[in-house]
């Protein structure tokens, strides 16, 4: 993962410059490191190649910079994947990658795993950014470094349902692991 992430950084500049709404494509290959014993591309593995896409979307919306001058850094509070087909050792593929919406404190991301324009894999990531000095930036605030509305982009309401089915008390409140 090192290997491919230190390529992006740099290489970014070679790809064309994206605005925050834009899909970010990254051509890929399916490497021995990424294949499980079954032959295809592990399903861990889909979630670390995501990162690397949201990384390249960082770089070349210019938002990464602006970050790093303001202390701020991004975090994934939740995930989901849904495969439809594998992918195999050698295969080519894009991931493709973008911002689909925003609420109060929360960036919601779509990115999808594509063999010649067909969809393979598809995951959904809610992330947020955080202060290096401590605390959750809000999204109006992200907004401004971004030159977006935030308020204008809301996420599709099964987003918003999903979020709060899958959310874990805040790291204020207790969370014991008690089976039921």
């Amino acid at each position: 993962m090192w290997f491919r992430t230190l390529l992006v950084r740099r290489t970014w500049r070679r790809r064309s410059r994206l605005a925050v709404g834009d899909v970010g494509r990254l051509g890929m290959r399916a490497l021995p490191t990424d294949i499980d014993v079954f032959g295809h591309v592990n399903n861990g593995k889909y979630l670390s190649l995501m990162d690397i896409g949201r990384w390249d979307l960082l770089l070349r919306t210019g938002l990464w910079r602006r970050m790093v001058e303001q202390g701020l850094y991004p975090v994934v509070s939740s995930s989901t994947m849904t495969y439809r087909k594998s992918l195999r050792l050698g295969q080519r593929f894009v991931l493709e990658s973008r911002i689909t919406g925003y609420d109060e404190r929360s960036v919601f991301m779509e990115q999808r795993f594509t063999v010649d324009g067909e969809v393979f894999a598809r995951g959904v990531v809610r992330g947020v950014f955080l202060r290096r000095s401590g605390g959750v930036v809000r999204t109006a605030e992200l907004g401004e470094l971004l030159g977006v509305d935030t308020a204008t982009a809301p996420p599709d309401p099964w987003l918003q349902d999903w979020a709060a089915a899958v959310a874990l008390p805040s790291t204020r409140s207790a969370a014991p692991s008690v089976w039921v």
